[in-house]
């Protein structure tokens, strides 16, 4: 990446297998962190986690020895629950964990058995839990007229858990969305409506950004198609490949704990 023209003075991150992976912290990520809050670098956690409400995520970090407050989290069931209060058109279905519902609180909710009747069909990661019978129910609360909105927490195709890769919300939004003719509302990465949430609650400027992951779709080309510059560590789910396909990172790292000595050379300026 060639020396930007203007130094950049924000920066969002990935959690997920850029400040811990699985159960353990990436080695350094909690230095960052406090370099970060030295400097006064305004920044956000941008993660698409739908499994767990924000407390959870924090207690979480916690537990490995890493420090952050629920208000720098940006999660996509909350951009979701924003987006339901402002323009819901009836009671939500939502089909996530029930932990991560108690962010939906102050929304009109459908009952769990109901097969008609949603002004949103809300889809998060339900893991293990998803069905054929659950994802029916999806799609045919889908079909019912007016179609309802389907509100996808974000488009990431998989994730890297502890015993290995594991799909993620998007595959089965796609599926509902293809069988059902409905084009979701995507409330999470790569969705750029959800990068210039971040940069909203931040007061900043794309140009004066850097988003930091490990996912070259959700993360890296999200980013850049809401104008942000992106930095691509190989950690998490990074494999080699994704340095040869048709996006391309503005910056590469082993790891984020390389980023004070990058940021120092290259984003500061002269």
């Amino acid at each position: 990446m060639s020396k930007p023209a203007t130094p950049l003075k924000a920066i969002l991150f990935d959690l997920d297998g850029v400040i811990y992976q699985a159960e353990s912290p990436i080695p350094g990520a909690d230095g960052v962190i406090d370099w970060v809050r030295r400097k006064d670098i305004p920044h956000l956690f941008l993660t698409n986690t739908s499994s767990r409400p924000r407390q959870a995520i924090v207690d979480k970090l916690f537990q490995m020895g890493i420090v952050v407050d629920v208000s720098e989290l940006l999660t996509p069931a909350i951009a979701a629950a924003d987006w339901l209060r402002t323009h819901g058109a009836g009671p939500a279905a939502l089909f996530m964990r029930l932990a991560t519902r108690s962010e939906f609180e102050g929304v009109p909710v459908l009952d769990e058995q109901a097969e008609s009747g949603a002004g949103a069909v809300v889809v998060g990661d339900l893991g293990e839990l998803w069905s054929f019978p659950t994802l029916n129910r999806a799609f045919r609360l889908l079909m019912v007229e007016p179609r309802p909105q389907l509100i996808a927490l974000g488009m990431t195709r998989y994730w890297q858990a502890g015993d290995g890769l594991r799909l993620d919300t998007g595959p089965f939004v796609i599926a509902l969305s293809h069988a059902s003719g409905v084009e979701p509302r995507v409330l999470g990465k790569p969705a750029p409506a959800f990068f210039e949430a971040a940069l909203s609650r931040l007061g900043v400027q794309g140009a004066d950004t850097l988003m930091i992951g490990d996912d070259i779709r959700g993360d890296i080309q999200g980013a850049q198609n809401a104008g942000i510059r992106a930095m691509l560590v190989r950690t998490g789910k990074f494999r080699p490949q994704d340095l040869s396909g048709d996006t391309l990172p503005d910056a590469v790292l082993d790891s984020v704990v390389d980023l004070p000595r990058w940021w120092q050379g290259r984003a500061e300026g002269p």
